[in-house]
């Protein structure tokens, strides 16, 4: 038995606009055709007349509308006319069996026992179940995706800013092409944080369908589904000024870096508001539903989808003409052919997320075209592609750039030799310290003169005990007489025997 409530889980997944689309056949629109067709059960059950003999009771079981039914008896409805597939399922029936006591037969949970099998859908698709685990791995793979996305373009942009030997016209189109990437990151998961928010918050019971989200949008949510439109064209518009500034920096001679800069800034910041803001216009006018997260008319959705499919497009034809002239230069410089055609790889896959490149090929199958398996497939590459496409940009461009990792690795030698040199001034600093303590302790004592034994510091002057004052260095000084006995101990010299001048004798 499908449940009116799955619908509305299913519709939840599917809040997507410019990620992904509405399926052909939406949840709500089931879900509306599904309460269309119990009123009119419930209508046609109180016109009928009551029954006259035992019969099993007239009923709606969520699925399909039955009458009064004979006992011990198989009673047949038409599939019923609110399922998607309904053209193909016209001519089926649904069975259900009557008891001979006037009750429906139930099954081993003690459900009604119906056979709908003429009613399920002929096609490859898979089961309702099966949708709705499906969107919900995918919802969970492009959130993972675009969270590490988020962390990795942050980083990027702090290393990029943080040292001023990268601070340059190419580094700062970097720079704007990562800040657009982070912030269509976070719009996306902002936006589809919000969406599933109200969804798990009001839709708990059957009654809750007609007063859901879908018919209570508020003014915060179309402003989010607004600057995430904005944001997702930003991103497109950058990826195009980086397929420009090759092509001119390769292709153009006497190019100007600094004078086109500020062309880039207004092509990069101010081209989506040319787009974005009719398409609020028209919306608010026209179709002014809900969140604004459906497309129910898509000549509305295809004011902001031109735009963005003309920067694809520009910027595959800039690839293309970007590898004619990488192709001619690697010739000239007649490189052996497996370096040549590395080198030619190498520069071929780089430019691809830089570039964008990988859109082209979603670009070409249009959400009107695709269904079943395909159209799975188309949103799993999709997402997959544009969620971890700032991670792979940041990646190769920043975090692996021989430049980058160069600065960094100065970087780190400062402060590593930073670091010794403070260290050694702390070591010189103690080893100061320590000669001042022991040299202060040496002049101390050197003042006090010298200690003789017998008699404490102190006691006795120094006149009294022998000693005689001289200047030396300026400073007077103490020194102990010596007599000697005979010439010998002068070691010959004339002057030996006569006694050194006193300070008296000076003057």
């Amino acid at each position: 038995m499908w449940e009116p409530l799955d619908f509305l889980l299913l519709f939840a997944l599917l809040q997507r606009t410019g990620e992904t689309r509405s399926l052909r056949h939406s949840a709500k629109e089931m879900v509306e055709a599904w309460q269309l067709y119990r009123e009119a059960c419930n209508r046609k059950m109180s016109e009928d007349p009551p029954p006259t003999s035992l019969v099993c009771n007239r009923t709606f079981d969520m699925y399909a509308c039955w009458s009064d039914t004979q006992p011990n008896t198989s009673a047949s409805v038409p599939c019923p006319w609110y399922l998607p597939w309904h053209q193909q399922v016209q001519d089926g029936f649904v069975l259900q069996k009557c008891g001979p006591d006037g009750q429906w037969v139930v099954d081993e949970l003690g459900s009604p026992w119906r056979d709908h099998s003429q009613c399920e859908a002929h096609s490859e698709e898979p089961p309702f179940q099966s949708h709705l685990w499906i969107l919900d791995q995918i919802r969970l793979m492009y959130t993972v995706g675009y969270s590490l996305s988020l962390v990795a373009l942050l980083g990027a942009l702090v290393l990029l800013a943080c040292f001023r030997k990268l601070r340059c016209i190419r580094n700062f189109i970097h720079m704007n092409l990562f800040l657009s990437f982070a912030l269509r990151a976070v719009s996306i998961l902002s936006r589809d944080g919000l969406l599933w928010l109200h969804f798990s918050k009001n839709v708990r019971n059957e009654e809750a369908l007609a007063h859901s989200p879908m018919r209570q949008a508020t003014v915060g949510c179309r402003v989010v589904q607004t600057l995430s439109q904005y944001c997702v064209g930003a991103n497109y518009c950058w990826l195009l000024v980086e397929g420009l500034y090759l092509h001119n920096l390769l292709g153009l001679k006497g190019f100007s870096e600094e004078s086109s800069f500020p062309g880039y800034l207004l092509l990069g910041w101010g081209a989506p508001i040319l787009f974005v803001l009719p398409w609020v216009i028209v919306r608010y006018l026209y179709e002014n539903k809900e969140c604004w997260e459906r497309n129910d008319h898509m000549g509305h959705w295809w004011i902001i989808r031109c735009p963005i499919l003309l920067a694809i497009f520009v910027n595959f034809v800039i690839f293309i003409r970007i590898i004619k002239i990488l192709v001619s230069k690697l010739q000239a410089r007649q490189m052996h052919y497996a370096d040549y055609k590395f080198r030619l790889a190498k520069s071929t896959l780089t430019l691809i997320p830089l570039l964008g490149i990988h859109e082209v090929v979603f670009a070409l199958v249009i959400e009107e075209q695709a269904g079943g398996i395909l159209q799975y497939v188309k949103y799993f590459f999709e997402l997959f592609l544009n969620s971890f496409q700032g991670l792979l940009v940041s990646t190769l461009y920043c975090f692996v750039n021989k430049e980058v990792q160069s600065e960094i690795q100065r970087k780190w030698q400062r402060c590593q030799l930073g670091a010794s040199l403070l260290k050694k001034q702390g070591q010189s600093r103690s080893a100061r310290l320590s000669w001042r303590s022991w040299s202060s302790g040496s002049h101390r004592q050197r003042d006090s003169g010298p200690k003789l034994p017998g008699r404490p510091e102190g006691k006795a002057p120094a006149q009294a005990m022998g000693l005689h004052p001289t200047p030396l260095g300026g400073k007077p000084c103490w020194y102990i007489p010596i007599r000697t006995k005979t010439g010998d101990r002068a070691g010959g010299f004339p002057n030996a025997k006569q006694p050194l001048p006193s300070s008296q004798n000076r003057g």
